[in-house]
């Protein structure tokens, strides 16, 4: 695995955190008496999802080149565990969805590095074991090389019907690259009802992790495409390199674009233009409910920092979390910054 020393000045991090956490609000509510969005909360360990996603990036980037993005609400939490050399943080004025979200520290990239590659990184997400994690998307990294012309999404293998995830329906393999194939996309499926998630998984098809490797080109390209409304507002803003901490300009832009979601917005519209790797032999969770993160945690054999009599609602399902073959069920979650010390 490399050290992160090679990928100076080519390639460059994002790490989505200006999400709110809705349906986790209530119970962080109750255990820390205000809301915290889950990102930022500590349910395990000593180390928050944000602190961890971020540990993760700086393993394969150099951390003047990895870019956060929050919310004007996030500041104090955001910048509290922002570590010495953590990048640049970017703050979005208001939620104008995920391609908004996405294209804003792209237009920042694109000032400065054009023909950078770029990873895209969730905040919310438990991974387990992060070593494994992190050779995939160099592997993937690789792959976005060999191919510049295709988005390389990560891809996990489903043991049960998840209506809530997002799923790849795999192709024919394109070509290998380290331990794990990269394959074709037929297409995206958004949140399916339970006949089309059936179909899905006796298809072979994959969850989506929502992890993007691509060029920064393809995926302006990309924009163009899917959104037009929506990027001549972007192209303005890499234009100046200042714009990013105008607030007043960014206030001014976030009034004027519209609400686009990435996923059923871009993704949906070019699984042509997609590749997927599995992430085999990695427990993944998207922590969207708090039945997720205690079954998650559960099956690593740790208890959350929260006590479980905050939980409300119905019986935690026997399934949340996705584990890979290789994964042990007793392996210890730590909670420092790198797999390698765990």
């Amino acid at each position: 695995m490399s050290n992160g020393c090679s990928t100076s000045g080519k390639h460059w991090a994002v790490v989505l955190a200006g999400g709110e956490g809705q349906r986790v609000r209530p119970l962080v509510q109750r255990w820390l008496g205000r809301h915290v969005p889950k990102q930022y909360c500590t349910f395990v360990g000593t180390r928050s999802m944000f602190q961890h996603t971020l540990c993760r990036a700086r393993m394969l980037t150099d951390p003047e080149h990895i870019l956060t993005v929050i919310a004007p609400g996030h500041r104090q939490e955001a910048l509290a565990q922002c570590e010495e050399r953590t990048g640049q943080v970017l703050i979005q004025p208001r939620n104008r969805d995920t391609a908004a979200g996405i294209f804003l520290p792209l237009a920042w990239i694109r000032s400065r590095d054009p023909d950078a590659t770029v990873v895209i990184y969730p905040s919310d997400h438990f991974i387990y074991p992060e070593a494994r994690f992190v050779a995939v998307v160099e592997q993937a990294l690789g792959a976005a090389e060999q191919h510049p012309d295709r988005l390389v999404l990560l891809g996990v293998r489903p043991d049960h019907l998840e209506l809530e995830y997002g799923w790849i329906l795999t192709g024919e393999t394109l070509d290998q690259t380290g331990s794990s194939a990269i394959r074709t996309v037929r297409a995206f499926m958004e949140k399916p009802s339970r006949e089309q998630a059936g179909y899905a998984m006796a298809s072979g098809a994959l969850w989506n992790t929502f992890v993007i490797v691509a060029r920064l080109r393809t995926l302006w390209t990309l924009g163009h495409q899917c959104f037009p409304e929506l990027m001549p507002w972007f192209e303005r803003l890499s234009e100046r390199q200042d714009a990013f901490t105008d607030m007043e300009f960014l206030e001014t832009l976030y009034r004027e674009i519209p609400a686009r979601n990435f996923s059923s917005g871009l993704l949906q519209h070019i699984p042509g233009q997609a590749a997927v790797i599995e992430l085999a032999g990695v427990l993944w969770c998207d922590w969207g409910k708090p039945e997720r993160i205690v079954e998650t945690l559960r099956t690593i054999g740790k208890q959350p920092a929260f006590p479980e009599e905050l939980l409300a609602g119905p019986q935690i399902p026997a399934h949340s979390a996705r584990t890979g073959d290789s994964v042990s069920a007793t392996a210890g979650y730590g909670g420092s910054g790198s797999s390698h010390r765990r």
